[in-house]
């Protein structure tokens, strides 16, 4: 386990260095957060009562996840782990004495945190002082803050072995670009990253609940500002914990079946 812990915090120091990116990346966020806030509140203006959220749960929904941006999104990959299947630098992987498996995992969430650590702070200071109705309000209650921390830990962990499992296609595709993008288009449309699922049909939301996308920052987002309590709260958590353990071992599954038929020619 230190052995991990080592690669996490080596690969997370290393991304901490790209400050002026993180900075760029700030005012894109803020022009999207608050765009989509002003397009949901032209909506909530014709019918606040016909929506499932008050506009201050969506405001929160909205900030999180800009704040978080970089926990979950399904567009950002580790260069440096696709190179190595692609160059053969694998073959040196190979041969350390770590599993593969939870050393790409390790890095993948260490790139992902420190990433979110850069920026998560001005954004969740500027929300906090907007005025009402666009600013970010205070947690519903301790107990929804405690829940959100734990279901952010999960729903992490869930993004990152959904990205395992394209970081394993890489093995069996020339390109992989094709399958980073249908994955984020099927993240942003089944998973609420650009629409709430509390938006869609009930109908739909019964299906789109049981799919690990919404096992991602759906749940945490919602947690915080108490739009999810109680039973559900617990019944979501568990669901996180399930795919969790669906995704790493079929994760785990599958990288040792490419593993077994990998070939790297060279010298």
């Amino acid at each position: 386990m230190s052995a991990y812990l080592s690669l996490f915090r080596i690969r997370f120091l290393h991304n901490l260095q790209y400050r002026t990116a993180a900075l760029a990346g700030l005012a894109t966020q803020y022009a999207w957060g608050f765009m989509h806030l002003l397009a949901l509140r032209a909506f909530y203006n014709t019918n606040p009562a016909a929506f499932p959220m008050s506009f201050a749960q969506t405001a929160d929904y909205v900030w999180l996840l800009q704040a978080f941006l970089a926990l979950y999104i399904m567009w950002d990959y580790d260069p440096d782990i696709i190179e190595s299947v692609r160059g053969g630098h694998i073959a040196y992987d190979l041969v350390r004495p770590v599993d593969l498996y939870a050393r790409w995992f390790s890095t993948t969430i260490a790139r992902r945190v420190a990433r979110a650590a850069l920026r998560c702070a001005p954004i969740l200071i500027v929300a906090y002082f907007l005025p009402e109705p666009l600013r970010l309000h205070p947690p519903h209650s301790v107990l929804s803050l405690a829940l959100f921390a734990l279901s952010t830990v999960l729903s992490v962990c869930v993004v990152t072995s959904l990205t395992m499992l394209v970081y394993i296609a890489n093995f069996r595709l020339l390109n992989i670009m094709g399958l980073r993008v249908m994955v984020a288009a099927a993240m942003d449309l089944l998973g609420g990253f650009t629409i709430p699922l509390p938006f869609y049909p009930q109908a739909l939301q019964d299906v789109l609940n049981l799919l690990p996308f919404a096992a991602m920052h759906n749940l945490p987002l919602r947690l915080y500002s108490g739009h999810i309590a109680g039973a559900d709260a617990v019944t979501g958590i568990a669901l996180q914990a399930f795919w969790l353990l669906v995704l790493v071992q079929l994760g785990r599954w599958w990288m040792d079946r490419q593993l077994k038929r990998v070939i790297v020619q060279g010298g």
